[in-house]
């Protein structure tokens, strides 16, 4: 039996970033993070989508991956808890989206998404240190990427 081998992914193919700016403060955070981390490796040319609230991550993310363009998506924003049942559907659907692209399209897409109980918490992983989700959705991206080179095509 002959396995077929996957061409490497090209050097040059770009990865996105799906940004929800509804929390403007907590998105320029992970924005960052991202973003610097895309450039420690190499990536300085990543493109950014901008999108209203968390909700709307798994279709831009669709859409950027879709077009082929990218060898991977950050999907990155916030979810903070309120008086109602609100976040628990929020970041369900989000996370079942994000996962949804990755698996229906071969893209890998990171769900750089902070689901906190309050601001205190999502300032506390949204910058700098061992908790910064936006380097960290990045730095997952990259590592499936190179993943889903090496290996070979199903």
């Amino acid at each position: 039996m002959k396995v077929k081998t996957r061409e490497p992914l090209p050097e040059w193919r770009p990865y996105a970033i799906a940004l929800a700016r509804f929390y403007e403060d907590l998105a320029d955070r992970l924005l960052a993070g991202a973003t610097a981390a895309f450039a420690e490796h190499g990536h300085a040319d990543v493109e950014v989508f901008e999108v209203p609230g968390a909700f709307e991550l798994p279709l831009a993310a669709s859409y950027a991956a879709r077009t082929g363009r990218f060898a991977g998506i950050a999907c990155l924003g916030a979810v903070i808890r309120g008086e109602t049942d609100h976040y628990d559907y929020v970041c369900a659907q989000v996370a079942t989206g994000v996962m949804r692209v990755q698996l229906d399209t071969g893209v890998p897409c990171a769900f750089g998404v902070l689901t906190c109980a309050n601001m205190e918490q999502a300032l506390a992983r949204a910058g700098g240190g061992k908790r910064d989700q936006g380097r960290h959705a990045a730095e997952a991206v990259l590592r499936l990427a190179a993943l889903r080179a090496e290996l070979p095509a199903g």
